[in-house]
């Protein structure tokens, strides 16, 4: 193995900087979805279900996604805020794991959003009843006519079931991949005041 092989690349310090500076790399190198994340989520007694969503935004507070609430995904999480994230970078041989809690993000950071969003996208969210069974897809393409129609010429409104959830992260977990299996492993986890401390992992 080459000497710089084993040299720490995932120091202590600020796990957000890290993750943004991680992030900034792999949006660089990922072919597509760069901010897609495994969420898992889990009933209130405790039954779990994972799923891909898109990160939306990210910042000292945590880590934002949106959903309908009304989903499996959304039940879950009214019913058990504690959750988990995932991120892996094939291209890049990295993962990040994320655990915390979850809060509603406000009505005007979701609204903002959902105004970002192609019109189509909004469409989608008036015409989805999410993780309900559908009888057709022609049954779900009439709805989202039925949208457009409703909207023609003027803005889309955010649904109030659609929303915005911060991940507050209480623990956060680096992994890089090595040679041989000899990857390297730094977890992060925050005490009662908001300091980080971090120990390396064996692999």
């Amino acid at each position: 193995m080459e000497p710089d092989q084993r040299l720490e690349i995932i120091p202590h310090g600020d796990p957000f900087a890290l993750f943004h500076d991680w992030y900034v790399e792999a949006r660089a190198a990922e072919p597509n979805d760069a901010n897609a994340m495994a969420l898992a989520t889990a009933t209130a007694d405790g039954l779990p279900s994972v799923r891909m969503v898109l990160l939306k935004g990210h910042d000292a507070q945590g880590f934002v996604f949106y959903t309908n609430s009304h989903s499996r995904k959304g039940a879950e999480i009214l019913a058990n805020p504690h959750v988990a994230l995932l991120f892996h970078w094939k291209s890049l041989r990295r993962q990040i794991r994320i655990e915390g809690a979850l809060t509603p993000v406000d009505a005007a950071t979701a609204d903002a959003y959902f105004a970002s969003r192609a019109r189509d996208s909004q469409l989608g969210a008036h015409a989805s009843d999410q993780s309900a069974p559908l009888d057709s897809r022609e049954t779900f393409l009439a709805r989202f006519a039925a949208a457009e129609a409703r909207f023609a010429g003027h803005a889309v409104d955010r649904p109030a079931h659609w929303l915005g959830f911060r991940v507050t992260p209480r623990a956060i977990e680096f992994w890089h991949d090595r040679p041989h299996r000899l990857h390297e492993r730094r977890r992060f986890v925050r005490d009662g005041d908001g300091a980080w401390t971090s120990t390396l992992l064996y692999p």
